[in-house]
């Protein structure tokens, strides 16, 4: 009877080692999911960065005194390209930063395609055309990369606070992933007015 015992205890223990290894390597495969679906959201901002100067080049030909938008643009740039994560250390507030930077960065070529608006030449330019149509290409692409990102967190974070997961989760420091967040007030419809 005491063998049986000792027997059926050895089964309990390997299956219970077996089933932590297997859930240890799945959550190490989901953090490197993780990771790799970060690094495709590095990959299309940097895409948007590196169109930024032959862009900018191209407007400057045409509205060389728009100086202050045009350096407005390239500073942003430099935020933007200056401000990265390291996806084994990603919070909220790390998120947060990157985020904002980026957000600086739209809003910069946003006021570059407004005065783009007064130089109708600028607009018929070939060169241009080209640029804005990939530029607002890699813009969809960052869409569709954030929310991949999401979706690769939300099943990594889902997949480690699951019980009993969370036990080995937490014993071996597999931290809960941030996700990308809309803009503050992006809820709101804005407000359009012809003066």
């Amino acid at each position: 009877m005491k063998k049986i015992l000792i027997f059926i205890g050895i089964i309990v223990v390997a299956a219970f080692s077996l089933s932590s290894c297997s859930m240890y390597n799945t959550m190490v495969s989901k953090d490197e999911a993780v990771s790799a679906a970060w690094a495709q959201v590095q990959n299309v901002y940097q895409r948007r960065a590196d169109l930024i100067p032959n862009l900018v080049n191209t407007v400057k030909g045409y509205a060389a005194h728009e100086r202050e938008t045009l350096e407005g643009v390239i500073e942003a740039r430099a935020k933007a390209t200056s401000t990265t994560i390291d996806p084994s250390n990603m919070d909220a507030a790390s998120l947060a930063k990157f985020q904002e930077a980026q957000d600086g960065l739209s809003s910069a070529l946003s006021r570059l395609m407004v005065v783009v608006e007064q130089y109708p030449d600028l607009k018929a330019n070939q060169n241009f055309l080209d640029l804005q149509a990939q530029l607002e290409g890699t813009e969809n692409r960052i869409t569709v990369e954030r929310q991949k990102f999401n979706e690769t967190a939300r099943d990594y974070n889902t997949y480690i606070r699951s019980f009993p997961r969370n036990i080995l989760a937490g014993m071996f420091h597999f931290d809960k992933k941030s996700y990308f967040e809309a803009q503050a007030g992006s809820d709101k419809a804005p407000t359009v007015s012809f003066d």
